[in-house]
């Protein structure tokens, strides 16, 4: 859809060279050469940014993998795709200028304490990892022995077998001063953005993240349940879920949340909410998502009528656990514009609720 090219755009070709102007000599530029990079870790991350480091022009020294069949198989896949060698860890060269641990969270900080020790010293050489939840501190081992090291994480989801550019993704940087600057220009390399995060928000920004992505689909998986209910066999609830989806984000990025939201929680429609509640109770797990969804609506996104909302969802009569819905008396975050207001206040008025 045009909205997603808009918002999400794959980086434009570099303007070609134009000729000099008559009477004027250019000097030849001399290549750029770009830092080898060796990739620790051939996952689903290690291997979409081996690809796009390669159509960067990065030289990719090594695929490291662990010493087990699927790591090994994925390695040498991957090497075969980019013209580099697969090495165990025991075996590898680890002689890029850069190292790029594309490992999962619990084993950064092992696997960096068993590499380091291969030198004496490490210093030129920039070790970055992956994790948006860890600090570069999960690579003190390197640091202590000179190396320069960063954490840099890409705000993105990657899943086997999709080929993922990384033209336009947000990236998220933290560590020593060095690092930080190779980070940065490999990034722009691959025509992302990037802005440095504070170590200590590092938890949070990845809980941010894991709203973006994981649990957008928990919640879209949940609404399959719920289309169920409805007699609509999950493959045809995505067909039809799409285009209201598309939309939803579409009217969120050009128009803000307060005017995307619509619906009978915006309307104060209580007894639509209520008979929502109802339908759901055959499926306790999906009314649980629903009431905390309600509920933050409710306090954050402009509503009417919304302290008898805030009553229904934490009554006993919707099914929902005690306390699981706590009130609010601050005022929500977003509000309407004049005119959608009146227009939600008038369909109540007239008993008469459009359909969303």
């Amino acid at each position: 859809m045009v909205f997603i090219q808009q918002i999400y755009p794959k980086a434009s070709a570099r303007l070609a060279s134009q000729e000099p102007l008559a009477g004027f000599l250019r000097e030849p530029q001399s290549p750029v050469v770009k830092s080898k990079i060796s990739i620790i870790g051939p996952g689903s991350l290690g291997s979409a940014l081996t690809l796009a480091l390669l159509r960067a022009a990065y030289p990719i020294s090594e695929i490291v993998y662990r010493d087990t069949s699927a790591s090994k198989r994925k390695a040498k896949a991957l090497s075969r795709r980019v013209g580099a060698r697969a090495y165990s860890l025991s075996s590898s060269k680890l002689d890029a200028a850069v190292l790029w641990l594309c490992v999962p969270d619990r084993s950064i900080a092992t696997l960096a304490d068993a590499l380091s020790r291969r030198k004496k010293s490490w210093k030129g050489t920039v070790v970055l990892h992956s994790s948006g939840a860890l600090p570069s501190d999960e690579l003190t081992s390197f640091r202590k022995l000179g190396a320069s090291v960063a954490s840099l994480h890409p705000l993105m989801t990657f899943v086997p077998g999709v080929d993922q550019s990384f033209a336009g993704v947000p990236f998220a940087v933290e560590g020593d001063v060095v690092a930080v600057r190779r980070a940065r220009q490999i990034v722009r390399d691959l025509e992302g953005t990037i802005s440095v995060l504070l170590k200590s928000r590092k938890p949070a920004y990845h809980a941010w993240g894991a709203f973006t992505s994981p649990l957008l689909l928990s919640l879209l998986v949940t609404s399959e349940q719920v289309a169920k209910l409805a007699g609509i066999p999950p493959k045809e609830a995505r067909r039809r879920m799409l285009p209201i989806i598309l939309q939803t984000i579409e009217n969120y990025v050009n128009h803000g949340p307060a005017q995307a939201f619509s619906g009978p929680i915006l309307r104060g429609d209580i007894s639509t909410l209520e008979r929502h509640l109802k339908a759901l109770q055959r499926l306790p797990k999906a009314r649980e998502v629903y009431g905390a969804l309600a509920s933050a609506a409710v306090q954050v996104l402009p509503t009417a009528n919304r302290k008898a909302q805030q009553k229904v969802l934490a009554s006993p009569e919707s099914g929902l656990p005690k306390n699981f819905i706590q009130t609010s008396q601050s005022k929500p975050s977003y509000t309407l514009s004049a005119t959608r207001r009146k227009l939600a206040s008038s369909a109540l008025d007239r008993k008469s609720i459009p359909s969303d």
